[in-house]
């Protein structure tokens, strides 16, 4: 009897660990996203090569979370909310260009990213199966998908900009299944800067493939 209650109390414990850590994380990604909003804004005017140094300087603080993780939860927190600010300022001209050509195109890819990241995100949360494999393969079509980017740079293919886009969403439909379910397997509450780092990526770059999708008629 004492080592059933035992256990319950063991799993009570787990459970309110795992609840505090998804708490802590989307509190973190809110915020990021607060702060990506705020430097979109801000940088609504920057140059195309601004943009540039401001992704640079986002890039470092992301891997600047990696080695402060392991030694300031607050310095991890603070590099989280500066990378959130300067990707807006990167982003920012991109953004621009695109509500330049369609303000609605701004909207419908925020509203297709809330329900993508819902639904694939409840999905990955709630599957008991080990989605490591999958990350894995959407890692390196990611890498593939990438170097085909390169490559449309300087061949045109007419509609590769929407093949391009429905293949980078497969591809985030992964990752943000097995962010979600690191969320759901996790209990190190120190570990809620680089989930929401992970997760606010995932937001992110299925906001700018929906963008493309909804403003290529427009272009």
């Amino acid at each position: 009897m004492a080592q059933t209650l035992a256990y319950q109390q063991m799993g009570r414990a787990a459970r309110d660990e795992a609840h505090a850590l998804f708490a802590q994380t989307m509190g973190y990604v809110a915020v990021t996203a607060g702060l990506f909003a705020l430097g979109a804004w801000l940088g609504h005017g920057l140059t195309g090569g601004a943009g540039i140094v401001a992704f640079i300087a986002a890039f470092s603080a992301l891997v600047g979370m990696r080695f402060a993780a392991r030694r300031s939860t607050q310095l991890t927190v603070v590099l989280l909310g500066a990378f959130g600010l300067l990707i807006g300022l990167a982003v920012a001209p991109t953004i621009a260009y695109y509500g330049s050509m369609d303000p609605r195109a701004l909207w419908q890819a925020g509203g297709a990213t809330a329900l993508f990241i819902a639904a694939f995100g409840a999905a990955g949360y709630a599957t008991r199966r080990d989605l490591t494999a999958i990350a894995r393969v959407s890692f390196w079509a990611l890498v593939a998908l990438i170097v085909a980017g390169i490559v449309l740079i300087f061949v045109h293919i007419p509609g590769s900009g929407l093949v391009y886009s429905v293949l980078g969403l497969v591809i985030f439909a992964g990752f943000t299944m097995f962010d979600f379910q690191r969320l759901r397997r996790g209990t190190d509450i120190t570990a809620a800067p680089l989930l929401a780092a992970s997760i606010f990526l995932d937001v992110l770059n299925v906001f700018l493939f929906f963008l493309e999708i909804f403003s290529g008629e427009e272009r």
